[in-house]
């Protein structure tokens, strides 16, 4: 994909009933091709994943069997999900949205594909539930990582109660084109891969969040959640979440990651049991957007090889 290929159109996507709340839901492919499921990030919504689903829910050419359904989901309190009734913006909340789409889908187990928290939320998916999750496939996941870092440090800010709010207020006083450049900057390490059209889509969903009246309550209480998963230690730890998962996993890192550390690909390559670690050269945070043409033959190849045994290994 280059700065010039024109972009998928956003996914149709439903208002779906869970026993976790509603969720929205955006879908592309066969309905009867295999399920995967996609969870984006902090501040992230599905839009995040519509170039890499329009990868995935074409099959490669020779392969007609490789096609999947995508379906990504807003979780509760961003993209087009209400915010959660019980106001429990915690982790594992968050799992209980995912695995109750899954089970209510009903086609499990699932190809499971996170970014960031989405990773995070994935991984403690797939450890937890293994019985619903066939492969997993984590994008710069925010797994727990205290060295001096920008997502880390921002989470510390924004899930203050009276700062968190006082920085949200202020950045929405910035006029939107400077918050996207702001922002696009953090994720993307070459920003010309992105399409005027993903600007402007970017664009109007920021604006759209603004009218939002629980949109900085969502941002700082997931913050909070996220702080608290990385301070946790012991058994009940994200890493050792990482230890349980006994589904073949791929975890991708960009080199060029401001957010997240692309070091903890190594740390990925020792925590998961079945797991093959690829780090993207000059990609950011979001490797799915920036490069959904590499993203999408590195997931078809994992899936391709879920049968084989694999040694676990980094490239670069």
């Amino acid at each position: 994909m280059t700065a010039l290929s024109t972009p998928a159109p956003a996914w149709p996507g439903e208002l779906v009933s869970l026993d976790a709340g509603p969720v929205f839901v955006r879908s592309a492919g066969d309905p009867a091709a295999p399920l995967a499921v996609f969870v984006h990030g902090l501040g992230g919504s599905a839009l995040n994943w519509t170039d890499l689903m329009a990868e995935l829910s074409q099959p490669d050419p020779g392969h007609a069997e490789s096609a999947l359904r995508c379906e990504a989901l807003d979780l509760p309190g961003f993209g087009y999900s209400p915010p959660p009734a019980s106001g429990n913006y915690a982790l594992n909340a968050r799992v209980a949205a995912v695995v109750s789409l899954i089970e209510r889908r009903g086609r499990g187990p699932v190809h499971l594909i996170g970014n960031s928290l989405g990773g995070a939320v994935s991984t403690r998916v797939a450890a937890r539930r293994p019985d619903l999750v066939r492969t997993l496939t984590l994008i710069s996941p925010a797994l727990p990582d205290l060295t001096p870092r920008l997502l880390p440090m921002r989470l510390l800010v924004v899930s203050a109660p009276v700062a968190g709010r006082s920085l949200l207020a202020r950045m929405q006083r910035t006029p939107p084109h400077q918050r996207i450049e702001r922002m696009l900057r953090e994720l993307y390490a070459d920003q010309s891969l992105l399409h005027p059209v993903r600007r402007a889509e970017s664009e109007a969903e920021m604006l759209r969040r603004d009218e939002l009246g629980y949109a900085d309550e969502v941002m700082v209480a997931t913050s909070r959640s996220l702080v608290a998963e990385y301070v946790r230690s012991g058994r009940g730890s994200l890493w050792h979440d990482a230890t349980l998962v006994t589904a073949p996993t791929l975890v991708v890192h960009g080199s060029h990651d401001r957010l997240v550390n692309p070091a903890n690909a190594g740390k990925a390559a020792r925590a998961f049991p079945n797991v093959r670690v690829q780090v993207l050269p000059k990609v950011g945070h979001v490797a799915m957007m920036e490069r959904p043409d590499l993203v999408a033959e590195l997931i078809r190849a994992h899936l391709a090889s879920v049968e084989l045994p694999r040694p676990k290994q980094v490239a670069s």
